[in-house]
């Protein structure tokens, strides 16, 4: 018996499924979706801001570029608090209704209706595909199949190569990929993203949400009563069986549904939403959507398959009533605390200020006297400007009576900071040998400079100074 179970289990795994094509109301909506990400994925690295691409992840400088705002290592916290977001989003979504990231913006998912536009155009629908793939070879499979696998391969190939453009200045990308010139992780990355998205979207489709995607395991402690999900009505469809159009089906003891199976075939993941709600269940609605055109042929009224909750059809209500439940406490914790953090992020940006700085006190020598009667303690001082447009800072240093900063080892305080620069900058401060006792003392180092917008810009950052015997 156990034989025979792991003998099904391995040829669920091994057989390949043909959803069938499907028009309708969330049909309609995952192309939307398939030409909005594929806009933004495709086209975002090709946009220009101020003579640079506006979206670009320079690893080699360590700088990321996102339009007018430039980020650096040291803005992880503004990475952890967008991920803290976007993971809030999610557990947002799918309590109000389900898996709506994977029915309609999964990136699995999203390719894998391309890629099967694509076959059903080459191939034809399901039946015509089915026939395809149980015939023997010949000349007019093996043309099908090439033809197929070569737009896979194109769309896959120019999927890794935007990948790569969101790290590397993509209008330069082109004529070094001509002259064979790429670097190794840029052959790499692009090849092996490429690879994926082809294996994954043409080949591993449902494999990927049922047996690697680990948001299938855990929706269901996402979800309760109230959430939206494709539910099959199953006291209005069963008893499940065929009958004439002109039959009176009640009389016969008949439910609505035909047992037609259309919301088996048009499924990706090619589950039964009759069975139940199920982890395999993406919640893309096409079976809502063949189950409707079916109803409408039978004069039957839609929604025999639809989006509502558990609780709604147990107790019979009405899509308006089972609306009034999405507003529930927990959807409207999730949502305040969302509000929040994202408030919390545009503030913290929008008063980010564009000059940073860093003390570091070179230790190698505490301090060493100087002619004139000075003390010297030397320091490095990190010094970033975050914005569009140079930056002269003037330094200066408080703490202790006679202080003076030198940047570089010159006779002035003032530096030159580029755009977008980071610099790590030697210099020295000075104080009169009687200024104070011996020993370290807390000083301040300021660095101020003018924006061209007029505004004045001011850091001050805490190190010590120390007097010698």
């Amino acid at each position: 018996m156990q034989s025979d179970t792991l003998e099904h289990t391995i040829d669920e795994v091994r057989g390949k499924i043909h959803p069938r094509s499907v028009s309708g109301v969330f049909a309609r909506w995952r192309v939307v979706f398939v030409f909005l990400t594929q806009l933004v994925f495709y086209g975002m690295p090709w946009l220009q801001w101020n003579g640079r691409q506006a979206v670009l992840f320079d690893l080699g400088a360590r700088k990321f570029y996102l339009f007018g705002l430039v980020l650096w290592p040291q803005d992880v916290v503004y990475l952890a608090v967008l991920l803290v977001i976007s993971a809030l989003s999610l557990f947002l979504f799918t309590a109000v209704a389900g898996r709506l990231f994977c029915g309609y913006a999964c990136p699995q998912t999203v390719y894998t209706e391309i890629f099967m536009w694509i076959e059903r155009r080459v191939e034809g629908d399901r039946l015509a595909r089915i026939r395809l793939d149980a015939a023997p070879w010949s000349l007019r499979k093996l043309r099908l199949k090439l033809a197929k696998h070569a737009l896979w391969i194109v769309v896959a190939w120019w999927t890794g190569y935007t990948f790569i453009g969101y790290f590397a200045p993509i209008r330069d990308l082109g004529a070094a990929l001509l002259a064979l010139q790429l670097g190794p992780w840029q052959w790499f990355w692009m090849l092996f993203y490429g690879f994926a998205t082809w294996g994954n979207a043409g080949f591993m489709r449902e494999a990927v949400c049922k047996y690697m995607c680990p948001y299938a395991r855990f929706q269901s402690v996402m979800v309760d009563p109230d959430t939206f999900v494709v539910t099959y009505d199953k006291g209005r469809g069963e008893p499940r069986g065929g009958r004439s159009r002109k039959a009176d089906h009640r009389a016969a003891g008949l439910g609505d549904c035909v047992d037609c199976s259309l919301c088996v075939q048009v499924c990706p993941t090619g589950i039964d939403i009759r069975d139940g709600l199920q982890y395999l269940c993406i919640g893309c609605g096409a079976c809502v959507d063949a189950c409707d055109q079916v109803m409408g042929k039978m004069q039957y009224p839609a929604g025999l398959i639809r989006y509502t909750s558990q609780r709604a059809v147990q107790e019979g209500w009405s899509a308006r009533q089972a609306r009034a439940r999405l507003l529930r406490p927990r959807v409207l914790i999730y949502a305040a605390i969302i509000l929040a953090l994202s408030a919390a992020f545009v503030a913290s940006l929008a008063l980010r200020s564009p000059l940073r700085v860093d003390v570091i006190r070179d230790r190698g020598v505490l301090a060493r006297e100087v002619p004139g009667g000075m003390v010297e303690n030397v320091y490095r001082l990190q010094l970033i400007n975050t914005s569009d447009a140079p930056m002269r800072l003037h330094l200066a240093a408080g703490g202790l009576p006679g202080l003076a900063v030198h940047a570089e080892r010159q006779t002035g305080p003032d530096i030159l900071l580029e755009p977008y620069a980071n610099r790590l900058v030697p210099v020295v401060i000075r104080a009169p040998a009687g200024a104070a006792a011996p020993g370290p003392h807390p000083i301040q180092v300021q660095a101020r400079a003018q924006t061209p917008d007029g505004r004045l810009v001011e850091r001050s950052e805490p190190s010590s100074f120390y007097m010698p015997d």
